[in-house]
């Protein structure tokens, strides 16, 4: 499954109304459409000046992680709903050791795409073989610096070298394996221009995906200029270049084109709380759902989810709930 073309699709259909008409067939007639974003575990080994785990405050309250007996009760409740799962969505996967279980219970549920996001400086050759014999579909790193002084400056207690080394592990591993890795690449004022070098620092050969991520305010963060004003017109004079490198590479990019109107309307945004499915030690989806007892069909019927849905293709836009920052990049396939 190509879950790039699916997102294109998602960008390419305006009427809203269409999208919900679809996901409320979906929905009442038990296919997969839910993307399901996973912590096994609330902690990192890193502490990136761009994100919430240098908000000491915030780091208190993250805590716990699955048991695997509790893992297999996720499973059960809703990864045959899931037509993506992704294993990290704000904290550091790899810390959890029955990772490649988790991967293999996704196989087991028939999950069509297995994502996993990471910071990559945990993984080894060997590690990213056990993934990928489990069934994982694509890694997705995070990069926040192209040379090693930025990437560790604002990647702070990860190693520069650790991340090229698993980049190496990609290359050589894609001669054996059919998957994908995407590199998020999250840019401020003090590291955007180093862009423009990007592929004299990282090979085409090693990855199949370049996301650019404007930063966004996610807490009290360590680095917290937000104003990206001065970059609006080297970003649309920097952004013509990457779409030539991504394609001379055969490189999926999804980026905005302009990031002087982020915050405007977003209407590929309007099914994204619908389908978005976030599980945590602390957290199931929606309020009130357990899933030791449930599943997501008995909750969503508890819940008038599908009757939910089907209203939504009646309801104007403005009466939607929809947010500027999600599925807000143009993606340009090669």
């Amino acid at each position: 499954m190509n879950v790039y073309r699916l997102l294109q699709l998602n960008r390419l259909i305006k009427n809203h109304r269409i999208k919900f008409f679809g996901m409320y067939l979906l929905h009442k007639f038990n296919k997969r459409y839910l993307a399901v974003n996973l912590d096994p575990v609330l902690a990192c080994n890193l502490r990136c000046k761009m994100c919430y785990f240098t908000d000491a405050d915030f780091v208190k309250t993250l805590k716990g992680q699955f048991k695997e007996e509790e893992l297999d009760q996720v499973a059960k409740a809703i990864f045959k709903r899931a037509l993506k799962l992704q294993v990290g969505c704000g904290t550091e996967p790899t810390l959890y050791k029955k990772l490649p279980q988790i991967i293999a219970l996704g196989k087991q549920y028939k999950v069509p795409y297995i994502s996993m996001t990471t910071n990559a400086n945990l993984l080894t050759e060997d590690k990213v073989r056990e993934l990928l014999e489990a069934g994982l579909n694509e890694f997705t790193i995070s990069l926040h610096g192209v040379t090693k002084e930025t990437y560790e400056n604002f990647m702070k207690k990860a190693s520069y070298e650790k991340f090229h080394a698993t980049l190496d592990a990609f290359a050589k591993l894609k001669n054996e394996f059919d998957f994908k890795v995407r590199i998020n690449y999250t840019f401020n004022k003090d590291n955007f221009h180093e862009l423009s070098d990007f592929f004299t620092f990282f090979k085409g050969d090693s990855f199949d995906i370049l996301q650019l991520r404007p930063i966004q305010k996610i807490g009290n963060t360590e680095y917290n200029d937000f104003d990206l004003s001065t970059l609006y017109e080297d970003y649309e004079a920097l952004i013509p270049k990457i779409k030539q490198n991504c394609k001379e590479n055969n490189i999926t990019l999804l980026a905005p084109n302009s990031i002087s109107n982020l915050k405007a309307e977003n209407k590929s945004g309007y099914v994204y709380e619908y389908a978005f499915c976030y599980v945590s030690p602390q957290h199931f989806w929606k309020d009130g759902f357990d899933y030791k007892t449930q599943t997501f069909n008995s909750f969503a019927k508890q819940i008038g989810w599908g009757k939910l849905l089907f209203s939504n293709i009646f309801k104007s836009q403005r009466n939607l709930p929809t947010t500027s920052n999600n599925l807000n990049y143009e993606i340009e396939l090669n």
